[in-house]
């Protein structure tokens, strides 16, 4: 395995970029990874590299950007604009395609499998597989999650703040400080008005993490997945397959666009939030047995 950090051009300046690419030929699937949202970015990356290195070591080529104004990239969190996103990783596609003839597959973490899901709806091309970790179904409740940073953050210093008011200021062109992010009103939007949605062919492995002693998907991609379930049954397409034999699991066909979804939860700490970093090694393993799944 062998991993290379580059810089290349993006739509607003220099992108950062680790590329990890197996030691031996033909690859088995080229990766673009996606990362979460603002302090996200940082708790995760100590997982995300330790998967990229073992799908390599299994094969796959893994391309890790950090998007315009987050990480090492070029501008600040406050320049960073949701369609900026989208055209780098749309950049970025085209680099691996170019580089490997080999099956694609996009790995988003949290709100960044909201920013696959509106990339693909744009795309004729879709990936083979689509790897969702921990995803982010709903773009609202999301900003307002991190916005209660700020209002926690205010009341131990003694101010009082809603989320209503917070929206209001944004709505009224106010550049917000979160958690040490400078938030332009412009990326709140559309993260707000993000939702996630199935791409339009190939298959998704939809894996979590839970701290629970029973591991079971939450309420909220519990729903979107019944829902997909739900519209498969009505053209009696699903199909029910085990993934691992200690995880949830299910698969259906999407109706009209012929997806795959197999879902898998593992008991581990939510990495992408804990204080100190943390390690699920069960996740690593599910994601290498559902990519096996998919892509045989």
């Amino acid at each position: 395995m062998v991993a290379r950090a580059a810089f290349v051009n993006g739509e607003q300046g220099a992108l950062f970029q680790i590329l990890h690419e197996p030691a031996t030929q033909p690859v088995r699937g080229a990766v673009l990874y996606v990362h979460p949202f603002a302090e996200e970015l940082n708790k995760s990356r100590r997982m995300v590299a330790l998967q990229a290195r073992r799908l390599a070591e299994l094969g796959y080529a893994v391309l890790m950007p950090d998007l315009h104004g987050c990480g090492d990239s070029s501008g600040d969190f406050s320049d960073a604009r949701w369609e900026t996103w989208l055209s780098d990783l749309g950049q970025c596609l085209e680099q691996l395609q170019a580089t490997y003839q080999a099956p694609l597959i996009l790995w988003g973490l949290r709100a960044g499998c909201l920013l696959i899901s509106d990339l693909l709806q744009t795309r004729e091309e879709m990936p083979a597989a689509t790897l969702f970790w921990q995803p982010v179904t709903n773009g609202e409740l999301h900003l307002t999650q991190f916005l209660r940073l700020r209002m926690a953050a205010g009341m131990i210093g003694g101010a009082k703040e809603t989320t209503a008011q917070l929206r209001a200021r944004l709505d009224a062109g106010e550049v917000l400080e979160v958690a040490g992010y400078g938030l332009a009103p412009a990326l709140a939007e559309r993260l707000a008005a993000a939702r996630l949605q199935p791409p339009k062919a190939g298959a998704v492995c939809w894996l979590e993490v839970t701290q629970a002693e029973s591991p079971t998907l939450p309420p909220a991609s519990a729903r979107v997945v019944e829902t997909w379930r739900q519209s498969a049954e009505q053209v009696g397409e699903q199909v029910v397959q085990p993934l691992a034999e200690s995880t949830a699991r299910q698969t259906t066909q999407h109706p009209g666009i012929g997806i795959q979804i197999k879902t898998a939860v593992v008991q581990g700490e939510p990495f992408w939030a804990t204080q100190e970093i943390r390690e699920v090694p069960a996740l690593l393993t599910v994601t290498e047995r559902a990519l096996t799944e998919v892509l045989g």
